[in-house]
């Protein structure tokens, strides 16, 4: 059944304007220069919530230092995290590795083009399967990421709460109406490239737009209305102390994360709510928790850290190590050793602070 949003909408016009002007435009991306769909997999993965220039460089040296999916599926947890460090959602890099190990087991590492079974492995939601099976298979399955519903929400004047996961199937039903079947990869690939390089946000260039004439929001002088996203709520504010405790060989305390939860298996300087530290219950915490307490020296500065749904405020302290009769179940390394550790985003500026003392 036809949307009423295709209704008196000429998709064949519409699909010759966009595949021309992406075929002219498109950027040099090192994804892009492939149809290996182990590749293009890592990098549907890793530009999830994250911007095209940070991702080139890991992309880059995570396909050199696992060029095909049976290394990646021999790599230990920790390698591939440390590869990730910096580029955030570390459960992306934690699903991949169990998804291709899958991959490999299963399928003879072999990327199965089959959607259902493409779909069923670790971390492939609807858009990254559509990703793939486009892209690498020129299957005409939707990929529909925030680009292609910013740009279809103006083109065909939709006003539904892009927020919804209803609506986001919505689109889904129309991109397999609107995409091209001679050339699906490049189809879903220019209404991703027109959403990032034209049909933008905030300051969308309507001029420039290869489907002006289509596009029913500038027809009306409301691109800048949509698409309608209504907020969610409130990103919650969480304040912990982090110590970097040195003890008397100036070695550094560091702790691994929880296997499951947020930053599962990532490393970190010992942190405690602020809460804790305020009443002054420190070095009680400690004890219990790692068998070990500190002096605080002094402070070192402030950390201010965003997640998707809360922000965390660090206040990082220096401390000495002070020996107890119990053995401290923490890690104590030399300085130039962190960075042979895999550490959250968050901790990374914590070792910046450390390093400009």
């Amino acid at each position: 059944m036809t949307d009423k949003a295709l209704q008196k909408f000429d998709i064949h016009v519409f699909q010759r304007k966009l595949l021309q002007w992406y075929y002219e435009n498109k950027r040099d991306l090192p994804w892009r220069k492939t149809n290996d769909p182990y590749k293009i997999w890592v990098s549907e993965i890793m530009l999830q919530q994250t911007k095209v220039d940070t991702v080139i460089p890991y992309y880059e040296k995570f396909m050199k230092r696992y060029p095909t999916i049976f290394d990646l599926a021999r790599a230990k947890e920790q390698e591939v995290l440390k590869e990730w460090e910096g580029l955030g959602y570390y459960s992306r890099a934690r699903n991949l590795l169990e998804a291709t190990r899958e991959v490999v087991a299963t399928y003879e590492g072999q990327v199965p083009n089959n959607p259902k079974k493409l779909g069923a492995l670790k971390g492939i939601g609807p858009y990254t399967k559509g990703a793939i099976l486009s892209i690498a298979f020129q299957q005409a399955e939707p990929a529909v990421d925030g680009n292609v519903m910013r740009v279809l929400s103006r083109v065909l004047l939709i006003k539904d709460n892009i927020s919804e996961y209803r609506v986001r199937s919505r689109f889904e039903d129309i991109v397999r109406e609107l995409i091209s079947n001679v050339d699906p990869a490049s189809f879903n690939q220019g209404l991703m490239e027109l959403g990032a390089l034209v049909c933008t946000p905030r300051s969308p260039s309507c001029l420039l737009c290869p489907v002006q004439n289509e596009c029913r929001a500038f027809q009306e002088g409301i691109p800048h209305q949509l698409p309608v996203k209504l907020k969610n709520k409130k990103q919650r504010v969480v304040s912990y102390s982090v110590f970097i405790i040195q003890d008397d060989e100036g070695r550094i305390a560091i702790e691994q994360r929880p296997n499951k939860g947020l930053l599962a298996n990532m490393w970190q300087f010992p942190m405690v709510s602020q809460t804790i530290y305020e009443k002054g219950e420190v070095n009680e915490w400690l004890q219990r928790e790692y068998g070990i307490q500190m002096n605080v020296k002094n402070k070192l500065g402030n950390v201010k850290h965003i997640f998707t749904h809360k922000i965390w405020e660090l206040t990082v302290h220096l401390a000495q190590y002070i020996h107890t009769s119990t053995e401290p179940t923490m890690l104590f390394i030399p300085p130039e050793k962190l960075s042979d550790y895999p550490f959250s985003v968050a901790h990374l500026k914590v070792k910046r602070l450390l390093e400009e003392q």
